[in-house]
C-alpha cells in the first residue's frame, strides 16, 4: 500500500515530507525541482526538460557531469578498495593524488591533510595557523580575515566569515577575528595602513583569504598587487597565510590556483569543490614544511589531532586524481582559455548596457550587477532565477549580481545560449 501511495506522488511532493534543504527558508521557498539525470553541461528534470548548468553545480562539476574518464577510474577503484581508515593505514590512490597535486599547487606546498568538504578544509587551515603558534609558544590567538569573506559553515569557518546572514545566531561562540577591507587598487594604501595597525598588537596567528575573488560575496574581485602586499607584510610578521581556494582552485581563474597570480605564496591552501570534479565529497588542506615542522615533535599533544571517518577515501582520491589529469591536459587548458576569452568579449559587450554595472571577468568566472537595489535573497533574485530556468539555463543570482562559472567542457553553442538568455533578462528586469 505504501509503495502504491508513493507512485501517485511526485518527487517534489515526496521531498517535502522529510527533507530540509541548505540555504532555504522552506516557508517562503517554492518546492524543489527534481533532477533525474546529468551529463556534460546538461541537467534533466523529472519532466524531461533540460537546463545548461552554467555554474558547474556550485563550481564542482567543471569537467562536465558524469565525465566518463573520471567515472571509469572510480569504477575500477571500487572493485579493489572502497574504504579504509587513514589513521595507521595508507593506500596508492592517496599517494598518487598527493604526488600529482604537489606538482600543480603553489610553490612550497609539501604536506596534504585530507578532510571532507570546503568548510572542513578551511577549519583545518585555521587550526593549523592557531596551533602552529601554540606549538611554538607564541601567544597568538586571533585570526585576520577580509570583510565579506565566506569560508564555510563549521564554527571556525563561520568565525572568519563576514556574511552575517549565514552566521547571526552563532556569533557569541566564535573565535576572535580582526577584519580588513579587500584591496581594490584604489584603496590599497588605506588597507595597508589598517593592516599595520592591527599587526602592531602582535596577536594575529593567521590570515585567511579568498585569493582575488570572494565567491559568496557575489563574485567580488580584488587587486592582485594589493593582495600581494598584504601577504608580504603578514609574512614579515610571521602570520600564517591560509589561502581558501575552495572556489577559485583548479583552473577557474585561468591558472591552476588564484594564488598563482601573486609572488607571495600561501603557507596553507584549502581545497574542495572541483577537487573531485563534483563526483564525490572530499576536501584537502595542504601546507608548507615550515608549518608541518611545528607539529613534528616527540610530544604527542603537538600533533594535529583532527580526523574524519572518510579521510582520504580511496574512491574520492581516484576521482580527484582523474580530475587533476584532465585539468593539466592540453585539451582542458585550451577549453579554459576559450571560455576565458569568450567571457572577456561578453563583458566588453555588457559594459555598454545602461542597466549593467561593474561587468568583470577572470578565467571562466564572469559577473556583473544589475543597476537595481535589492536584498541578497529578495524577490529580484527569485524572479531572475525563474527567468533563467524557464529558458533552460541554471544560474543562481546573488541579489542583483548575475554570474557564471561554466564547466570547462561547455560547447560554443551552449555558452552562446547562456549569454543570450542573460542579455534577454536585461530587457525584462
Amino acid at each position: 500500500m505504501r509503495d502504491l501511495e508513493l507512485k501517485t506522488e511526485s518527487l517534489a511532493e515526496r521531498d517535502q515530507k522529510h527533507l530540509w534543504h541548505p540555504l532555504t527558508q522552506h516557508k517562503t521557498s517554492p518546492e524543489m525541482l527534481p533532477v533525474t539525470k546529468a551529463k556534460g553541461c546538461i541537467l534533466t528534470d523529472d519532466q524531461g526538460k533540460e537546463y545548461i548548468d552554467a555554474i558547474s553545480s556550485w563550481y564542482t562539476a567543471v569537467y562536465g557531469h558524469c565525465n566518463k574518464y573520471i567515472t571509469d577510474k572510480v569504477a575500477a577503484q571500487m572493485q579493489n578498495l572502497d574504504q579504509v581508515v587513514f589513521s595507521g593505514f595508507t593506500h596508492e590512490p592517496a599517494i598518487k593524488l598527493s604526488e600529482a597535486l604537489v606538482k600543480i599547487l603553489p610553490k612550497g606546498q609539501q604536506k596534504l591533510f585530507f578532510n571532507d568538504n570546503g568548510s572542513t578544509a578551511t577549519e583545518i587551515g585555521i587550526k593549523m595557523a592557531l596551533q602552529y603558534h601554540h606549538n611554538l609558544g607564541n601567544d597568538r590567538k586571533v585570526m585576520l580575515a577580509f570583510e565579506e569573506g565566506f569560508h564555510g559553515d563549521t564554527f571556525g569557518a563561520m568565525s572568519v566569515s563576514g556574511l552575517s546572514v549565514y552566521n547571526g545566531a552563532f556569533e557569541d561562540h566564535f573565535i576572535r577575528v580582526e577584519r580588513i577591507p579587500v584591496p581594490t587598487g584604489k584603496n590599497n594604501a588605506e588597507v595597508i595602513e589598517q593592516l599595520r595597525s592591527i599587526l602592531a598588537d602582535k596577536n594575529i596567528a593567521g590570515f585567511i583569504y579568498e585569493p582575488l575573488i570572494q565567491g559568496a560575496a557575489a563574485m567580488k574581485f580584488h587587486d592582485a598587487e594589493g593582495l600581494n602586499e598584504v601577504l608580504k607584510i603578514c609574512r614579515g610578521n610571521d602570520v600564517v597565510l591560509v589561502a581558501d581556494e575552495v572556489m577559485t582552485g583548479f583552473g577557474k581563474t585561468g591558472r591552476y590556483f588564484a594564488s598563482d597570480y601573486m609572488e607571495e605564496k600561501p603557507d596553507v591552501v584549502c581545497m574542495s569543490k572541483a577537487l573531485t570534479a563534483g563526483l564525490l565529497p572530499m576536501g584537502l588542506t595542504s601546507c608548507s614544511m615550515k608549518i608541518y615542522n611545528a607539529f613534528y615533535s616527540d610530544e604527542i599533544a603537538k600533533g594535529l589531532f583532527h580526523g574524519h571517518t572518510y579521510t582520504a577515501n580511496p574512491l574520492a582520491c581516484a576521482a580527484a586524481l582523474a580530475a587533476v589529469e584532465l585539468l593539466v591536459s592540453e585539451e582542458m587548458q585550451e577549453n579554459i582559455q576559450r571560455i576565458s576569452q569568450a567571457n572577456l568579449d561578453f563583458v566588453n559587450k555588457l559594459s555598454q548596457h545602461p542597466k549593467v554595472k561593474n561587468a568583470r571577468s577572470k578565467g571562466v568566472i564572469m559577473a556583473f550587477e544589475l543597476d537595481i537595489q535589492t536584498d541578497r535573497y529578495g524577490s529580484l533574485r527569485n524572479r531572475l532565477f525563474k527567468f533563467f530556468m524557464d529558458r533552460g539555463v541554471f544560474l543562481r543570482p546573488l541579489g542583483n549580481t548575475i554570474y557564471i562559472v561554466p564547466p570547462y567542457v561547455i560547447s560554443e553553442n551552449e555558452l552562446k545560449k547562456v549569454y543570450s538568455v542573460i542579455e534577454d533578462s536585461l530587457s525584462v528586469f
